[in-house]
């Protein structure tokens, strides 16, 4: 089944006629350029060797593409692949075409990009759903005159949109409403926050290599709110001696802030003088669920301290697998496991092992332990795995990875711990202002979710690849 879906801009292509002057080239009908971009793809003819597209000298490094056409080559054409469908769009470039300009200085690239990426995230989730693939795709058409209506994006975030051409004809009239406030809420009015934290950490093990760990959060608001411009205060309360928040990034919907706030930098080291909260954010909220600030911070501890060893005695493969719960974590998981892969090997045929709490899975293709620790640490905080492993012969279908090889892999752990943050970042209902008639239902929710949360083998060289990511 194909998909066709467009919008030119006659306005855009006045100004591109009016700023690339002689060197212009023309936008042809959209069959001849649908055409075109597909042959440029190779989608089409791509058994035919055709020189100024298949040589090895233009080798392209982007999604940027010159598409031929019969007046001439359109450049620069924004274009990629995803499940399936091509997203494809002709930037305006504000100065002449010869020379070419750098990508970089072309911002109606960064624009159109993302754009792309907005319908890209509102198409995908339906793209194994034919039927519900055809009826995004048929609005498409008028929520672009909302995102993009003179061929400028003003909205990126397609999801967020109304879907029915009568709404985008009721523009807010009220000259107080703010432009991100795309409809009026009418009913009970009611707050939702929402704290997550990820903790992403590199454990080794080695006196030599430094672990390290780092926490990002994200303060999630939705906001169900009577009026065009109703204004709410929240405030981040951190406990006594907290890490204090740094790194603070807040929407554009947040109408003044403490400067001290946003000056602490994880890149410098922490003082007396780091502010410590509480962190005031005055808004005028947004219509949908927004990020209303992000934020990291320098944690004492990691919340699981691990241990992995494996040592190889010839066919066979020795694993140790230590793993402690810091007393100051929440001992409360919706889940907790550690996953244990093992690259460049075949399938396991054999396995023997001996774990101090939980359960111990094979995965269905065989390269893969998990260890499902459950909703609990025992009451020592700590588990043990200790196990014999052999493989048998490779095949296709098993993982490999160029940095995994010989003793070098790792533990993985996977878990969310539900009503608990390790900065301790947490919204106090009593101190959220709204400013309009009603008592507000407030919910207020916290989460602790891992991230890349890594433990190396200690008896093989930590890969250095890995020790910059942070």
């Amino acid at each position: 089944r194909s998909y066709f879906c467009h919008r030119r801009y006659p306005t855009v292509e006045i100004r591109a006629e009016t700023f690339n002057g002689s060197t212009h080239v023309p936008v042809p009908s959209d069959s001849a350029f649908l055409k075109a971009l597909l042959f440029e793809l190779r989608l089409i003819d791509d058994h035919i060797f055709v020189e100024h597209r298949d040589t090895c000298t233009r080798i392209n490094h982007s999604s940027v593409y010159s598409v031929r056409t019969e007046a001439g080559d359109l450049w620069p054409v924004l274009a990629f692949q995803k499940s399936g469908l091509i997203y494809a769009c002709l930037p305006l470039v504000e100065e002449t075409l010869e020379p070419r300009p750098p990508l970089l200085t072309v911002s109606g690239l960064s624009q159109g990009l993302a754009l792309l990426l907005g319908i890209v995230d509102y198409i995908s989730p339906s793209r194994k759903n034919e039927a519900e693939m055809s009826a995004k795709i048929g609005q498409l058409r008028n929520l672009l005159i909302q995102a993009c209506p003179l061929g400028t994006p003003l909205n990126t975030n397609i999801r967020s949109l109304n879907s029915s051409f009568d709404d985008i004809q009721e523009m807010p009239t009220d000259e107080n409403q703010p432009a991100w406030r795309s409809n009026t809420y009418k009913g009970k009015p009611q707050v939702n926050v929402c704290i997550t934290e990820k903790v992403k950490c590199m454990q080794y093990d080695k006196r030599d290599v430094v672990d390290m760990w780092q926490v990002y959060g994200a303060v999630n608001c939705k906001c169900d709110i009577e009026g065009s411009a109703p204004s709410v205060t929240l405030s981040l309360n951190l406990p006594t001696n907290g890490p204090p928040l740094q790194d603070i990034v807040v929407h554009h919907c947040v109408t003044s802030v403490d400067p001290a706030m946003l000056m602490s930098s994880s890149a410098e080291p922490l003082d007396d003088s780091v502010y410590n909260g509480p962190y005031k954010f005055p808004f005028i909220p947004p219509s949908d669920s927004f990020n209303l600030c992000y934020y990291t911070s320098q944690v004492p501890v990691p919340p699981i301290l691990g241990c992995y060893q494996f040592i190889e005695e010839g066919s066979q493969l020795k694993i140790t697998v230590n793993l402690k719960l810091h007393e100051s974590i929440k001992n409360s998981f919706e889940y907790c496991e550690a996953r244990i892969p093992f690259f460049n090997r075949g399938p396991i045929a054999q396995l023997e092992y001996k774990v101090s709490y939980g359960q111990l899975d094979l995965s269905r293709e065989k390269s893969l332990l998990v260890w499902v620790i459950g909703q609990k640490f025992p009451k020592s905080l700590e588990v043990s795995l200790t196990g014999t492993v052999s493989f048998g012969t490779a095949g296709k279908e098993h993982p490999t990875d160029y940095v995994c090889t010989g003793n070098t892999a790792y533990v993985k752990l996977y878990f969310r711990i539900p009503d608990f943050t390790l900065t301790g970042c947490y919204v106090d209902q009593h101190s959220i202002q709204i400013f309009v008639p009603g008592k507000p239902k407030i919910t207020a929710s916290r989460e602790l979710i891992s991230s890349d949360y890594y433990i190396w083998n200690s008896k093989a060289p930590a890969p250095m690849v890995y020790k910059t990511l942070f």
